[in-house]
């Protein structure tokens, strides 16, 4: 036998060391894995598209929507370019506008409507709760042409006036979950107010305001965000009118005008986007309280 087909020899420690093994993951973390799938699953469902949004809005616009979903370039000017060839500013305000005036005619009115259905014995309580249920029954689209009509005579359109206006006279969905939860306040503290020589106002305002904390935040975010993300209201009564458009009509007409810059397209709606999720995260807590606590009593 030569040299060259006899096996070298190898040192003893090498002889003595087992050979490497592929390191396992961890039993508890598969454990933890098994046992958290499903909010794993539904958490890259709902984190998926905003990736996929993010990382569009970085392309360029030959990259945009093709095979290649990373960026080649970070395109931060995406974001600059959208206010040069928009008025974004204008309907940034415009919704705003829109939005916190809404909500707080709504807290407003709707505060006092649920107080009076929960606390306060009335002849006919029963039937003015059971209107309000009809109200959130009712489809918007059923009465659009008569309320169109009678803004028009008021000559109102063309701007976000029948849209806050209303408001005024609250919302049925706020006064149910407002008038549900005022139902878990114990009565002791309002009759103790009472004796204290209070009345149904200064009651409602020292006492069961203070306590009714989660569910006025629940329904004003609920206000808040219908009226962010709105585009059927500004569409039927400002849309012949550019100057009263909000982001969900501007970004509309945008895509629209630039469909084959999806780079842009995407820029502009992580900006509509942005505000909504901050403050939801940051009134998160409140948020959730005000909806799981609500409901309790009918």
């Amino acid at each position: 036998m030569s040299a060259d087909t006899v096996p070298a020899a190898g040192s003893a420690q090498d002889r003595l060391t087992p050979p490497s093994r592929p390191r396992r993951m961890p039993r508890a973390t598969l454990y933890w894995i098994a046992k958290h799938a499903l909010a794993i699953a539904l958490a890259l469902m709902f984190l998926g598209p905003l990736v996929f949004i993010a990382l569009t809005a970085l392309m360029t616009d030959a990259q945009a929507l093709t095979s290649q979903l990373w960026p080649q370039s970070w395109n931060w000017g995406n974001f600059s370019e959208i206010f040069t060839t928009t008025p974004l500013l204008r309907w940034i305000v415009n919704t705003m506008v829109y939005s916190l005036s809404a909500t707080a005619l709504m807290l407003a009115s709707s505060v006092p409507v649920a107080y009076a259905l929960a606390r306060i014995r009335f002849r006919g309580r029963k039937t003015a709760f059971l209107l309000v249920i009809l109200m959130m029954l009712l489809p918007p689209q059923v009465v659009a042409v008569p309320i169109y009509t009678l803004w028009a005579s008021m000559g109102l359109t063309n701007s976000l006036w029948p849209l806050i206006i209303p408001m005024v006279f609250g919302d049925a969905f706020s006064i149910f979950l407002l008038r549900q939860f005022m139902l878990t306040i114990p009565r002791e503290y309002s009759d103790a107010a009472r004796v204290d020589g209070c009345g149904e106002f200064t009651t409602m305002l020292r006492v069961i305001l203070p306590m009714a904390r989660p569910a006025i935040a629940a329904v004003a975010l609920f206000q808040f965000f219908y009226c962010w993300n709105d585009y059927y209201g500004p569409l039927l009564y400002a849309s012949t009118n550019a100057d009263s458009w909000t982001l969900s009509l501007g970004i509309a007409s945008f895509k629209a005008l630039h469909s084959v810059q999806w780079n842009l397209t995407m820029a502009a709606t992580i900006l509509v986007m942005a505000p909504v999720i901050i403050v939801f995260f940051l009134a998160q807590k409140v948020f959730i309280e005000g909806v799981t606590l609500t409901g309790v009593k009918g």
